[in-house]
């Protein structure tokens, strides 16, 4: 039977537990490393970037990057992606970004316009690897 694995990412585990939101950033099981949602968040100060969407998504991919290292697997290891953002005009601008992360052999995507968070940024990011 296979176990799942609660991967403590460092900065991000911690901001989590002390917003008591009630979620892991990463989890293995059977194989893979599931990273949750991940807003354009710094790590290291907990702090969330709203700067323009190509900055947003590339501090959103560097911390599913953390997420990864931390649970053991890389980016070269994810298999499916999926982009939520609160306007799909960034389409574009966001694939620029993208392509600098999965450029030769990107996973498969999926790309999904939603309404809002409760805090200030235009992006989130989740995704499943392979350890």
């Amino acid at each position: 039977m296979a176990q799942k694995q609660i991967v403590h990412v460092p900065g991000i585990t911690e901001g989590l537990e002390a917003k008591q939101v009630p979620i892991s950033a990463a989890v293995k099981a059977n194989g893979f490393v599931f990273v949750s949602g991940m807003p354009p968040m710094d790590p290291k100060t907990g702090k969330i970037s709203n700067g323009d969407i190509e900055s947003q998504a590339r501090q959103a991919l560097d911390t599913v990057k953390h997420c990864l290292e931390s649970a053991g697997s890389s980016m070269d290891k994810v298999v499916s992606v999926r982009v939520y953002i609160t306007n799909a005009a960034h389409f574009n601008r966001v694939n620029e970004v993208y392509k600098a992360y999965f450029g030769a052999n990107p996973p498969t995507r999926t790309f999904v316009n939603v309404g809002s968070w409760p805090m200030d940024f235009d992006i989130e990011i989740e995704c499943v690897a392979v350890e």
